[in-house]
């Protein structure tokens, strides 16, 4: 049995990781989720996580409980190893990836495909105030940062999330799995 893709969802916040990550679960068999460990408040329901805290962040990283790792925006970030056994199976698994952690992601995994999304900076601010979880400072400043680098030799499916939500998926869906004559989904 071959072993599945490990496929890292990037773009800025407000982009739709998330959004786009469930689209594509539900409409193919078998694909699977990477739930991340935050440290953040459980109460936020734009997305699915297990809410740590920092002192248990830290303990589950001396403990070398995370495949992957990272802090943003005032946040720490895991990937627990158990959250990634699908791989083995052969199934693929979409991970919600910090740009910050592609190179170690791809050092660590293969196969390993990036799903980039974009979106207009309009559009990334009207999402971003819908959200409700920052201030209109913090947004702007998440809307005027870099993005980090994609890593050399790593297939990279750069997709526009201007639209709406089934096009992109159907869009996201397509690069990666192909409709050939051995391959329907």
């Amino acid at each position: 049995m071959s072993r599945g893709r490990l496929i890292a969802v990037v773009g800025p916040s407000g982009v739709g990781k998330d959004s786009v990550m469930e689209g594509l679960v539900k409409s193919v068999p078998g694909l699977q989720i990477a739930r991340r460990c935050i440290t953040r408040a459980a109460c936020d329901s734009t997305e699915t996580f297990q809410s740590i805290s920092v002192d248990r962040f830290e303990q589950l990283c001396s403990d070398n409980a995370f495949a992957l790792h990272w802090d943003a925006h005032g946040l720490h970030y895991g990937i627990p190893h158990g959250a990634l056994s699908g791989l083995a199976d052969g199934q693929d698994v979409l991970v919600n990836l910090s740009r910050s952690v592609l190179n170690s992601a791809a050092t660590k995994f293969q196969p390993f495909v990036v799903i980039s999304l974009s979106a207009a900076p309009d559009i990334l601010a009207q999402r971003l105030h819908a959200r409700g979880r920052e201030t209109a400072s913090r947004i702007a400043a998440r809307l005027t940062r870099s993005g980090t680098a994609m890593p050399v030799g790593v297939q990279v499916i750069s997709i526009a999330n201007n639209g709406a939500l089934a096009d992109t998926v159907s869009r996201a869906r397509g690069a990666l799995y192909p409709l050939t004559e051995t391959r329907v989904i």
